[in-house]
């Protein structure tokens, strides 16, 4: 298998699917069935099959596996962003100050969203993410360990968890939400803002077939434009 696998994968699978051998609406084998038979690593058939679901082809769910999409439809698109790349496409140079990481029990709220024991541990990270020497981003974020033990010997100093994540690890589905919040006095800090202005957040948590890997809240200052496709 060539790096570029991935894209040969996806057009044999899209073959499959303009062929009839799986109807609309019938679900396709696993991740790691398909993985198994075309002799490659499952991050690769989890970006083919996410390529065929950004197309409309095929619908993903949580515990209800991939199937393709009884009527095909275009539908927005929401990719999640490298920061990192978003600072350098606007002309700045970006680098980013890992404020906090350590281990801690989540609150009851994050408990949920991350399906994770009473108890139990996870990863808290807070991220400034700066756009020369102005703060860009702020970042607050969960990861669950048992999802994604690696992380932990990830230097998330020199690379960002949201740079480290989005490329290490793959993603069945996920959530987001939009918001404009009035900032309080912790996130006017961070960003450099007053107490009281306007951020725009993005609430995020993303999961692998039955595994929560990590839930986020990025928080940027009043002005931000998000850009998406259609």
């Amino acid at each position: 298998m060539t790096a570029n696998s991935h894209t040969t994968i996806r057009d044999a699978l899209l073959e499959r699917i303009q062929s009839g051998e799986w109807p609309l609406g019938e679900r396709i084998p696993r991740e790691m069935v398909l993985a198994e038979e075309y002799g490659c690593a499952r991050t690769t058939i989890n970006r083919s099959l996410q390529a065929l679901a950004d197309s409309g082809l095929l619908i993903r769910k949580r515990k209800g596996g991939t199937r393709v999409c009884a009527m095909p439809v275009r539908q927005a698109k929401f990719e999640i962003p490298i920061i990192r790349e978003q600072v350098e496409a606007s002309g700045n140079s970006y680098r980013h100050k890992l404020l906090i990481s350590k281990m801690k029990v989540p609150p009851s709220s994050i408990r949920t969203r991350l399906r994770v024991p009473a108890g139990q541990k996870a990863l808290y990270l807070e991220t400034i993410h700066l756009a020369d020497v102005l703060p860009y981003a702020f970042e607050v974020r969960w990861v669950n360990v048992q999802a994604v033990p690696t992380i932990l010997n990830a230097s998330l100093i020199d690379i960002s968890a949201n740079e480290w994540l989005v490329k290490k690890v793959p993603f069945s589905s996920g959530d987001v939400m939009f918001s404009a919040l009035e900032t309080d006095e912790k996130i006017a800090n961070a960003l450099d803002a007053k107490p009281g202005s306007a951020s725009f957040v993005i609430d995020r948590t993303t999961w692998l077939d039955d595994e929560f890997i990590t839930t986020m809240k990025l928080y940027y200052k009043e002005g931000f434009q998000l850009y998406t496709k259609l």
